[in-house]
């Protein structure tokens, strides 16, 4: 159907396509928009196609053929222009569908594409006329490959009948043959499985009297190996107590008298720090004096609270190393990691462990630093700084079973300090009377 409005019959521009456009006929024309689109200024493209003013014209048909389909149905001035630019490439066809006499040999695709750019009279009915014929083109030529794929179906069915039936001949001759193979291999099967019975019953005899020589093999075997374990055993536990008794004769008593050592040097600095501290003559002291009471000007009980200090407060450091014969145990990777984790491992070493030395020159306090060996690659050459030791743990052994270990040979009652962010750390040295601090409250007090 063609609807006019407000022109003449004649005015083609007035006839409205009441259907979409064909596909064949839309691909064609995005072509002709695609062709004379490169012959136009970025002035005279609408503005929702001139990003596209570069592309190559098979580029833009693929890219922008939606926006210029609609900017060609949408915009007269638009498709003016290149109705202009398909005339000067396509004189002859143009002039056809002006004179309303298209050329019956042309395409009906390129002439219906035409019409719906120039939109001459009667354009619809060409448009419509090229789609129909399109759908019948197409139709005939499923038609046309429907036939032809029957036909080479049939000639493959009649090829695998033939083949059937010669394959089928040629199985009925591979039967029969195998049948009276079978039946041979069946008589020499009968006359295999006699001689095997009677070679078993011969290897039956055999393994009776194999296993009467072996029963008594290895009854002379077993006393022998009893024998030989009683005397091994009697042997090894002669060498452990002569080599519990070479230790305990050479380090047993060293070890020991180390740890009291230790321990009373803690129990006498304790003491002296105490004295010093107090500074009271032991007779100064009077009953009346002990009673818990608030005298006038001095501090009151919320304002002793008021002065305890945060578990994140550095100085809380400061005052558990200044405690007599304090050991410092730090996590060295926790520590770099928490701090500086973006250096290398070799850097982050040697700036923890300057920034430890510093730490023990002020403090006195004893400082171990504990790496983790499965960190490194190879043996590390490190000269350990003035006042640190540096351990590595071994070859399946990790740094906080290193720390454990050196809590748990401290004796008791000295004060061990223990710097690591590993929860798991920190409970376990805790639990051995270590005091854990956090890697964060170390690295505060270092920088």
């Amino acid at each position: 159907m063609v609807e006019t409005t407000g022109g003449g019959p004649q005015d083609g521009a007035a006839e409205v396509l009441d259907r979409p456009l064909p596909d064949g006929v839309r691909r064609r024309v995005v072509q002709i928009v695609a062709d004379g689109f490169g012959g136009l200024t970025v002035a005279e493209l609408p503005a929702q196609l001139r990003q596209y003013a570069r592309f190559a014209p098979n580029r833009r048909a693929k890219f922008a053929g939606n926006a210029m389909a609609a900017a060609l149905e949408t915009d007269p001035v638009f498709r003016q222009r290149i109705g202009e630019k398909l005339r000067e490439a396509q004189p002859e066809l143009t002039g056809a569908l002006d004179s309303g006499s298209p050329p019956p040999a042309a395409d009906p695709l390129d002439v219906a594409a035409a019409a719906y750019v120039l939109r001459p009279p009667g354009w619809v009915k060409l448009v419509t006329a090229a789609g129909e014929e399109a759908q019948r083109a197409d139709a005939e030529r499923a038609g046309e490959e429907s036939r032809a794929e029957l036909e080479r179906l049939r000639a493959d069915l009649d090829r695998a009948r033939e083949h059937t039936r010669s394959e089928t001949e040629r199985l009925r001759g591979e039967l029969e043959a195998a049948k009276k193979e079978s039946e041979s291999l069946h008589r020499k099967l009968r006359s295999a499985l006699s001689d095997v019975k009677r070679g078993e019953a011969a290897l039956r005899k055999l393994r009776g009297e194999m296993e009467s020589v072996r029963a008594e093999g290895h009854a002379q075997v077993s006393a022998a190996e009893s024998e030989t374990r009683r005397l091994k055993a009697r042997l090894g536990e002669t060498e452990a107590a002569l080599e519990a008794a070479r230790r305990a004769a050479r380090e047993g008593r060293s070890v020991e008298d180390m740890r009291v050592r230790l321990l009373l040097d803690t129990v006498l600095d304790a003491a002296q720090g105490l004295r010093r501290e107090l500074a009271l003559p032991p007779v100064s002291v009077r009953p009346a004096e002990t009673v818990d009471a608030v005298e006038p000007g001095r501090m009151t009980p919320k304002d002793i609270a008021a002065r305890a200090l945060s578990e994140h407060d550095p100085a809380i450091l400061d005052q558990l190393l200044a405690l007599p014969q304090a050991h410092l145990v730090v996590d060295g990777y926790n520590v770099t990691k928490t701090g500086y984790p973006q250096m290398p491992l070799e850097k982050q070493r040697l700036r923890l462990l300057g920034q430890l030395a510093q730490l023990a020159a002020q403090t006195g306090a004893e400082v171990t630093c504990v790496f983790d060996g499965a960190e490194l690659a190879a043996p590390v050459l490190l000269a350990p700084p003035r006042g640190v030791r540096v351990l590595f743990s071994k070859p399946g052994v990790t740094a906080d079973e290193l720390i454990r270990q050196l809590v748990r040979a401290e004796p008791p009652g000295r004060p061990v300090i223990v710097a690591s962010t590993d929860r798991e750390v920190a409970d376990g040295v805790a639990r051995a009377g270590a005091r854990p601090v956090a890697s964060a409250v170390l690295l505060k007090r270092l920088t």
